[in-house]
């Protein structure tokens, strides 16, 4: 794994007070974190976020402004904490959501509310791709893969719905370049930040060449972009007027961190494409870390690591533990009232109500494509649950998401082996699910293997301090950070028959689901046009 250890220098001799801020802007909440060179989370602070509001039915949209305001808030309730001390904060990263967009003038200012990566409007595809590359596309049968990327690009609708918008934008930037730009004054944003419907080459892990298709079908310019830094890498320093603003002290460093679920992986301990590392967040994924381009479903590209020169091979489920949420809002009233009544977190009782009913939910089994993807699943998909019978109840079915999540990611792991070549022989679980301790021994059950909680939740955070600290020297590769800011937590082993009965009914049922299903989707896609 040569290529993913990136040596700085020896590492230096840092006295116990030389500290770390991440700020992680997700969807529900931005967090100001200070960790220790030893990863240990030294302060919080949390703002809940409204995650977007909608205009338009499947719209999802925010103002940047209030990412700016948060990102203040949250800091400014930071330095009430006793525990932190500026004046020991030696550098800060920042990582955020993936594919969420900003249009910025002239002047640094927004020109319309940020897209979220949750938003479904389309761009209009009729006029075709013309050309060589609309040939090649045509021949090769990727024609609708790439219709759906023009679709889903939201410069492109942009484009096609608020020209004078578009006519005023001069940066054209994700969230992470958003932040970074307010921190620094300089747009800049981190390779490993890069996940959306924009011109960059995966592969090589730069902006697309200039005769790359991808230039036409987003209409973005490349003065439009920032300028990407390794994972790392410097971006710049905190400006004074944003130092009076959250209270960051003025110059500190602002170091090249990565995406949430990239900062995810390395703050789990993934370091080696042996190790798989889920998130049980809002989309639930598997990833691992690989030096090697694999692409792990063909034309789907493999996302920038947190390391540089590396890629993160993953397979997601759109909306994943958001189905979890999901439940407990249409069916957990109960739980949420009677947890507030007895002061206690809600999902104490919602593992009650997991482990009331066995392993299998008694034969009810789902399919967590909620929300289709572009291939496997493809646009036409649907949630499905099949299997009820006058015994089932909603602890059945709330059970059965998590086990349908589960088997969802156990055949993305397989995936991930088949197309790399490596067995994965160990598991780490991070993401807000992974609190659930039912939620967990699923995992370890229908995986078969052990599965590892790291020490601590904020696994996002820990990542991009993870970068800092070997940005700065610190430490003097990401193989050594690693293993110093990183450690297990508790650790979940599977139940031999349950292992067994799981092992069944994912091999002789779940994975004929989709494939027995799939013409009903398409049928049901074609009679009601949903999804489009």
């Amino acid at each position: 794994m040569d290529k993913i250890t990136k040596v700085v220098g020896s590492a230096k001799s840092q006295p116990s007070s030389t500290h770390i801020l991440a700020i992680d802007n997700g969807t529900q909440s931005i967090r100001a974190l200070v960790f220790d060179l030893e990863g240990q989370l030294i302060a919080k602070s949390k703002v809940h976020l409204e995650a977007y509001f909608s205009k338009h039915p499947g719209w999802a949209e925010q103002y940047p402004e209030y990412y700016w305001k948060s990102l203040s808030e949250a800091c400014n309730a930071l330095w009430q904490d006793p525990q932190v001390d500026r004046n020991n904060i030696r550098a800060m990263a920042v990582t955020t959501q993936r594919g969420t967009v900003i249009n910025l003038d002239k002047d640094g200012h927004p020109l319309r509310p940020a897209i979220i990566w949750l938003d479904q409007r389309k761009a209009d595809t009729s006029e075709p791709v013309g050309g060589l590359w609309g040939a090649a596309f045509k021949i090769l049968g990727l024609t609708e893969t790439i219709n759906t990327f023009r679709a889903k690009t939201q410069a492109r609708w942009i484009q096609q719905q608020q020209p004078e918008i578009w006519a005023k934008t001069d940066k054209y930037l994700l969230l992470s370049g958003y932040l970074n730009y307010k921190l620094t004054g300089e747009f800049k944003d981190s390779i490993g930040s890069q996940v959306g419907y924009i011109p960059f080459d995966y592969k090589r892990l730069k902006w697309a060449p200039h005769w790359d298709w991808k230039w036409k079908a987003t209409g973005i310019r490349p003065e439009q972009l920032p300028e990407l830094v390794n994972p790392g890498d410097g971006i710049g320093k905190v400006t004074r007027e944003a130092s009076e603003y959250t209270g960051i002290p003025e110059g500190l460093p602002v170091i090249a961190a990565a995406s949430d679920k990239a900062c995810e992986i390395i703050g789990s301990g993934g370091v080696s494409p042996n190790i798989a590392c889920l998130s049980f967040g809002t989309t639930a994924t598997i990833n691992t870390i690989n030096d090697k381009y694999v692409e792990t479903i063909p034309m789907i590209p493999p996302y920038a690591a947190a390391i540089p020169n590396a890629y993160s091979t993953e397979v997601m489920i759109y909306r994943g533990f958001w189905m979890v949420s999901w439940f407990k809002k249409q069916f957990g009233l109960r739980e949420i009232k009677v947890a507030q009544e007895r002061g206690i977190e809600p999902e104490q009782l919602f593992d009650e109500l997991v482990n009331s009913v066995p392993p299998g939910s008694m034969g009810l089994m789902l399919q967590p494509y909620w929300t289709p993807g572009l291939k496997n699943p493809g646009p036409e998909a649907k949630g499905a649950i099949i299997g009820f019978g006058d015994v089932h109840t909603r602890a059945h079915i709330y059970r059965a998401i998590l086990e349908g999540l589960v088997y969802g990611l156990r055949e993305g792991r397989e995936r991930i082996e088949k197309r790399s070549g490596t067995h994965v022989s160990q598991v780490r679980v991070a993401g807000g699910g992974s609190q659930s301790n039912a939620a967990m021994q699923i995992t370890a059950d229908i995986f078969g293997i052990p599965v590892e909680r790291p020490h601590t939740y904020e696994t996002s955070g820990l990542g991009a301090a993870i970068d800092v600290a070997v940005g700065m020297g610190y430490y003097r590769s990401f193989d050594q950070a690693i293993a110093n800011m990183t450690h297990t937590g508790d650790v979940f082993y599977p139940n031999k028959p349950t292992q067994d009965m799981y092992d069944r009914l994912y091999k002789e049922v779940y994975l004929k689901m989709y494939k027995q299903l799939q013409p009903l989707y398409k049928s049901i896609r074609d009679i009601t046009g949903y999804p489009e």
